[in-house]
């Protein structure tokens, strides 16, 4: 089992305590699913995907269970996780007082060239982990209290997700569920979450198709994306609070602001506003940093300006985006007093 870098992340242990309130009284949509059988059927055929693998966008046809030759993501069956353990630094209707319980899983179906969390997602570190063992890390993440599970990164390890989600859910898992994903999801994996996700939270990365293709090598990324977009809210809708304001269920989108305006924030936003819901909960980030490659593209090669994220907030705003993320409105004030 990988290993568990709470102490290295917060510094302190964490100790389950009772929830009580509107939280307790919530059921995870894959409960359902798990109680009727259903929830094993679709582990058991993501299962089967695996073996002609369409699991995310790049479509790679390889069988995942014999080898990975020609397999973009560079994962086969089992699943790698990097770390995992209470993270208190995402957003705020997330973390609560508790942390969100996050998985971060190991390689990427995306390629950019600026990954924030490179080690991970282009080099791979972790360790495989089978469906038991996914299943006893949702369980201890339960236990010490998170406010849910989020799986970090898991458009590659649908089908793992599902077999280990399928065992947790039997000895008594009941946190909602996070999808944070880097958007570029294939219908088929979707149609398979369909009720078993109550949180979907992918980034729209870009607004312009040949700008994907060079800094993410996904030339088809703005369409892939929006099309997972409108199917995640097709599926969830609009985020949903407790009266403690930690979410439910629902879409949350995150867009990382880049330099020189390489991500189209106005497309992006103008897309959420007028194809998605004015309702949307958007997180518009400005933690970029020129990090892995960047440095070989003198565009990326610097940190976004104050200019350019108040540039980026106020489009979101023109276009009655409203449900801002905290701290975009935070960083509004500190920036722009």
């Amino acid at each position: 089992m990988p290993i568990h870098r709470e102490a290295l992340y917060f510094g302190v242990k964490i100790s389950p305590v009772p929830r009580t309130g509107a939280r307790d009284r919530f059921e995870p949509a894959y409960l359902r699913l798990h109680h009727s059988g259903e929830l094993a059927e679709r582990a058991r055929i993501a299962d089967q995907h695996l073996e002609d693998c369409d699991l995310c966008a790049r479509y790679c046809r390889v069988n995942r269970k014999q080898t990975l030759a020609g397999v973009v993501c560079r994962t086969g069956e089992l699943a790698v996780v990097n770390s995992w353990g209470p993270h208190h630094g995402e957003e705020d209707c997330l973390r609560g007082w508790r942390g969100s319980g996050t998985v971060f899983f190991s390689w990427c179906n995306m390629r950019c060239v600026f990954c924030q969390n490179w080690e991970i997602s282009w080099k791979g570190r972790g360790e495989e982990v089978a469906a038991t063992e996914l299943a006893d890390i949702m369980l201890n993440l339960q236990a010490m209290g998170c406010h849910n599970i989020n799986f970090v990164s898991p458009s590659h390890v649908v089908a793992q997700i599902l077999a280990a989600l399928d065992i947790a859910a039997r000895r008594g898992l009941r946190l909602p569920l996070v999808y944070n994903s880097g958007g570029y999801d294939s219908p088929e994996a979707l149609a398979l979450l369909d009720g078993v996700i109550d949180i979907y939270m992918p980034d729209m990365k870009y607004g312009a198709a040949n700008l994907a293709k060079k800094y993410s090598h996904t030339p088809d990324y703005v369409q892939v994306n929006q099309a997972a977009v409108r199917e995640m809210h097709r599926q969830v809708g609009d985020l949903k609070l407790t009266a403690d304001n930690i979410a439910q269920r629902g879409l949350l989108v995150r867009h990382l602001v880049l330099p020189n305006g390489i991500a189209g924030t106005e497309a992006v936003v103008r897309f959420l506003a007028e194809e998605i819901s004015r309702e949307t909960y958007v997180n518009i980030m400005d933690q970029y940093r020129p990090n892995y490659r960047a440095s070989e593209y003198s565009e990326l090669d610097r940190m976004i300006t104050d200019e350019e994220y108040r540039a980026a907030v106020e489009v979101a705003r023109s276009y009655g985006l409203k449900r801002l993320d905290r701290r975009c409105s935070e960083s509004w004030v500190v920036r722009w007093p």
